[in-house]
């Protein structure tokens, strides 16, 4: 019986607004996978590139590694903020050593910031509508 081949993965999951993003970061020759599709065709700025993958430049060489996004949810521009936390993530994983570097930039902090809900008697969040005496 054939044995499949094994190879070693670090899955980081991050969260902005309402976007999801899983991160599979494994060993390879720099590719780039997001929801089946081409990197740079999902995102198609090289400002959300450039912000996507800053973790992986700041510690380690790009083409050292192979990701396969999932991302789901929230606008793109959310969805390239999730993708940087994932990776954060994935990369402290594989080598804990890292962690300083990442946090010192701010890459492992969650914006935990969200649509304040709409509150009833009001027109949004908190706008009112317009007061008339009479």
């Amino acid at each position: 019986m054939k044995k499949a081949k094994e190879f070693e993965e670090f899955i980081g999951t991050g969260r902005r607004k309402t976007a999801v993003a899983s991160v599979r970061l494994r060993p390879g020759a720099g590719q780039i996978n997001v929801n089946g599709r081409e990197f740079a065709q999902y995102f198609p700025t090289e400002l959300q590139r450039q912000t996507a993958l800053s973790p992986l430049e700041k510690v380690a060489k790009a083409a050292a590694y192979d990701l396969v996004i999932r991302v789901k949810g929230g606008g793109i521009e959310g969805q390239v903020v999730a993708i940087r936390l994932g990776l954060a993530r994935a990369l402290v994983l594989e080598n804990e050593e890292r962690r300083h570097d990442l946090k010192a930039v701010g890459f492992l902090t969650r914006d935990s910031r969200k649509k304040e809900r709409k509150k009833y008697g009001l027109k949004g969040a908190r706008k009112r509508f317009q007061f008339s005496k009479r």
